[in-house]
């Protein structure tokens, strides 16, 4: 008999870890190969990891709530062919079993204990082995604040805060921890303006009545409010808005979806059209193509387009179109069908939304004539496309103007005020309405 390991596989570049949220097998249990073993969890995507041979499952070296590394070995599984000495050894890449005991006896005490349960803040994300730890070794939230991180962003790991553990019942001194001011009545209103004490901002408090529902947010939920509170405190936020004029877009549409179902065997919808013409625009301002990295701009080579898609809990994940100005529509069309398919069915891979260069959403879908989207960080802007009217406008003809019905539509750009002006926010919303008002109603697809 021979022993396999499982283990985290790579799921991107940007992606060094996930969260083990549900093991599908237990020990003793039979598997086959590609069948799914445990279900993990990275920054908005869910993924199940699957078995890459046949065996049963002899072993489980991680529990639900642990943070694993990518490489780092999950599970044992005995195959029935000959050891023929490539048997790998656990130790190379998972904790040793003291580790593994003692966060086991973490989580444990965790499930028991009572205390308020630690809560991200501010930029600080904590990961739920993190949290657990922290409730069984009874740190509170501000102590835990307090802890430097050595991981990604500054992030709390595993490593940081049992040292951090190890310190304190070792008897080395806390991290020092903020203390109240005592506000002291000053007689002399000279010194009491010279010596202001600032107070700490109150959270707003929320009553709830006995006929209210609670409800928790979602793992996505919060990691959502996370990002978009992020960003709004990162980016300064402007706004350009232009009314397109999509007739042309319309009916050549109207024209050409039958051939193109038949033909392809997709459907022809507007979002790879208004792909198609952003990322011509992108191409003719690079400069909105950026990120912000402190006081230094990284200028783009490739230009990928983030699509933001609803999912059915109510969430948006933005799955992204990699090299969108290489593809033509066809090409364009079956990018967006596949990825906004699979991000309904949770099937997404982690690297899909990762990379992205600029965003697209369409607000437009829920009814919106038009909206003020967040930037996607590290991203400098953001294209709200709003639902198409058909509306009575003027026309301009060489005979004169008249009254005709059109469809239009807003394009809202949100855009990053710190590097991008409005000259160029506006220039560039408009060259997207350009590209769409000029289509070629007797184009060939």
């Amino acid at each position: 008999m021979a022993k396999f390991e499982l283990k985290l596989p790579k799921m991107g570049e940007s992606v060094a870890e996930a969260t083990l949220t549900n093991w599908l097998k237990e020990v003793g249990d039979t598997i086959e190969a590609d069948e799914a073993v445990l279900e993990i969890a990275t920054d908005k995507v869910d993924s199940e990891v699957p078995s890459e041979v046949d065996g049963v499952l002899i072993e489980k070296l991680f529990n639900v709530d642990d943070v694993v590394q990518v490489g780092q070995t999950i599970a044992i599984i005995e195959t029935a062919g000959s050891d023929n000495g490539s048997e790998k050894t656990v130790a190379e890449n998972s904790p040793s079993p003291e580790v593994v005991k003692e966060v086991e006896k973490h989580v444990e005490t965790a499930k028991q204990a009572t205390q308020v349960p630690i809560e991200n803040t501010g930029d600080r994300f904590y990961s739920p082995l993190v949290k657990n730890i922290a409730a069984a070794e009874d740190i509170s939230q501000t102590e835990l604040d307090t802890i430097s991180g050595t991981g990604k962003d500054g992030r709390v790991t595993k490593n940081d805060i049992l040292a951090y553990v190890e310190n304190r019942t070792s008897g080395k001194p806390k991290p020092e921890q903020p203390q109240p001011q005592t506000v002291v009545e000053a007689k002399n209103p000279e010194t009491a303006k010279a010596q202001p004490t600032e107070a700490a901002k109150p959270k707003a408090s929320v009553s709830v009545s006995g006929e209210d529902e609670i409800i928790e947010m979602t793992r996505m939920g919060k990691l959502i409010a996370h990002h978009m509170v992020e960003s709004t405190q990162t980016s300064a936020h402007v706004q350009s808005f232009v009314e397109c004029d999509v007739t042309n877009v319309w009916n050549w549409r109207n024209k050409v979806k039958g051939a193109f179902a038949k033909r392809e065997g997709e459907n022809l919808t507007f979002t790879p059209i208004f792909m198609e013409a952003v990322a011509k625009a992108l191409k003719d301002f690079p400069m909105m193509n950026i990120a912000v990295d402190g006081n230094t701009i990284i200028k783009r080579k490739n230009i990928n387009l983030g699509m933001a898609a609803a999912l059915p809990d109510g969430n948006l994940i933005v799955p992204v179109i990699k090299n969108a100005d290489r593809l033509n529509l066809v090409g364009m069309s079956k990018a967006v069908n596949d990825l906004a398919n699979r991000a309904r069915e949770n099937k997404l891979k982690p690297d899909e939304i990762q990379g992205g260069t600029y965003t697209v959403t369409n607000v437009g879908t829920f009814g919106s004539i038009m909206g003020t989207p967040i930037i996607n960080q590290p991203q400098v802007g953001i294209l709200a496309l709003g639902a198409i009217r058909k509306v009575p406008a003027v026309i301009e003809t060489p005979e004169g103007d008249f009254i005709g019905i059109r469809f239009k539509m807003f394009l809202s750009h949100s855009y990053d005020h710190r590097v991008v002006n409005g000259a160029l926010g506006g220039q560039f919303v408009k060259r997207v309405a350009d590209y769409l008002e000029d289509w070629d109603i007797n184009r060939e697809i």
